[in-house]
């Protein structure tokens, strides 16, 4: 009995076996992006401050769309065109990524950058009551900004989840329809109608010309609402029926069925929908101009008086400059550093709230 054994074959090298070497792409990235800049040293060689005139934003273009052509053709011959094609189209959306991301990272050093000065002791202990040039701080906006904010979310977070589970489990018809529309119109409008609609309520209730933290507080409620709405039904919509039917089929009643199994399978995501929609209001300045108006003392009382807010401290002071521009524009920069470091840690509770509170399965 003859027994046929296959002969061992030897790996060959990655350009002959028709697939480029993992490290390929990035050299031929490291090489564009070199004939990119050298051909943009040559040109800002002649110029009496090289460095200065050396133009970061064309040699990162040009190298991108270098690599785009080398990498296709290489790819073509040692590869397959295919594979050239995927290659291709993975540079594009990369190259995408990175445009989108370039804003977001430009604001954030511009901000970092203008804010840092005035991170200090002072600026996070005192308030600028009497302060006219140099000094001062922000406590008073950052009290009236968490009062503001936290009054909104105990106002609107019961309202959109109740209004979520009506639509979800009891909505049919006309009704339900209705309420989907002008939730849809309410997560559009403008945030400076908010705040219109406020004050013109308390300005008929009460008198012209009134402002107070609640009437902001309102304001934000009204924009946070149908988001926590749309959020909360999209959450609770894919709770799989077969736990509703199960929890019937106990004999256990619909509402305690929403509140001992849907609502605690979706808590998690309902609970980053509202961070969400938390770090959406609260950067809001129109509506508070408007509402909660401005003051340069701290105050705690949310129905008495007008209150300061992050957003809007930071738009006064780079309006207002006083009698000192530069630290007035200094202030407002490192007030949007604190509220930007505000948004990021609610971004990142929620998602440790979710990490948290998300269902855990049990390995097989």
């Amino acid at each position: 009995m003859t027994v046929l054994t296959s002969a061992p074959t030897t790996p060959s090298a990655s350009l002959t076996s028709g697939r480029l070497p993992k490290w390929a792409p990035w050299a031929l990235l490291g090489v564009s992006f070199a004939v990119s800049a050298a051909v943009f040293g040559v040109a800002a060689a002649g110029s009496h401050t090289p460095l200065a005139d050396f133009n970061i934003a064309g040699t990162v273009i040009v190298g991108i769309l270098l690599y785009m052509v080398i990498i296709t053709v290489i790819s073509s011959i040692a590869e397959s065109r295919r594979k050239a094609v995927d290659r291709l189209m993975t540079a594009l959306v990369a190259t995408a990524f990175l445009i989108a991301l370039l804003p977001l990272v430009s604001l954030l050093w511009t901000v970092v950058a203008n804010g840092i000065e005035r991170f200090d002791a002072e600026f996070f202990s005192y308030s600028m009551r009497n302060v006219v040039g140099d000094g001062g701080g922000i406590v008073h906006a950052i009290w009236g900004t968490v009062l503001i904010t936290l009054t909104a979310t105990i106002i609107s977070v019961p309202i959109g989840l109740m209004t979520s589970i009506y639509l979800v489990e009891y909505g049919r018809g006309k009704i339900a329809k209705a309420i989907t529309f002008f939730v849809d119109v309410m997560t559009g409008i403008p945030s400076i109608v908010a705040g219109l609609f406020i004050y013109a309520v308390f300005a008929l209730l009460l008198r012209p010309g009134i402002s107070m933290g609640f009437m902001g507080a309102l304001a934000l409620a009204v924009l946070m609402t149908p988001v926590v709405v749309r959020g909360s039904e999209e959450l609770l919509r894919i709770v799989p029926n077969e736990l509703r039917e199960a929890s019937y089929a106990l004999g256990v009643p619909k509402w305690l069925t929403i509140l001992k199994v849907v609502l605690p399978t979706s808590i998690a995501g309902i609970m980053t929908s509202v961070m969400l929609a938390i770090s959406r209001v609260i950067g809001e300045t129109a509506p508070l101009l408007l509402t909660a108006g401005f003051t340069q003392s701290l105050n705690t009382n949310i129905f008495d008086g007008q209150m300061m807010t992050l957003p809007v401290f930071a738009y006064n002071q780079y309006m207002n400059q006083g009698t000192n521009p530069d630290a007035a524009v200094a202030r407002a920069w490192a007030a949007a550093l604190t509220l930007i470091l505000i948004v990021m840690v609610l971004n990142l509770l929620a998602r440790l709230i979710a990490k948290w509170f998300a269902p855990k399965l049990s390995g097989r």
